[in-house]
């Protein structure tokens, strides 16, 4: 398995607020409201960081892509299909 950089391995204690008809509904199905906490925040920390990486470098990939338009890809000869 690939080393995720963004987990510790270690756990803090924290204050959440969520709807009690979520919370209990959840304990009801046997959710572990941690560890969906968790992944859920994981993901949306990931998503978030890719958003914003391809914020910061709009502009660098919109000239790479115009430069593929005008002179085509560097190693298209190398290509199989």
């Amino acid at each position: 398995m690939k080393h995720d950089p963004i987990r510790s391995g270690k756990r803090k204690p924290v204050n959440l607020s969520i709807d009690t008809g979520i919370v209990d509904y959840a304990r009801l199905h046997g959710i572990n409201l941690s560890q969906v906490s968790e992944a859920a925040l994981h993901t949306a920390a990931k998503a978030e960081a890719a958003r914003q990486w391809q914020e910061e470098n709009r502009e660098a990939l919109r000239s790479w892509d115009r430069w593929v338009e005008e002179n085509g890809l560097p190693l298209e000869k190398y290509r199989a299909w």
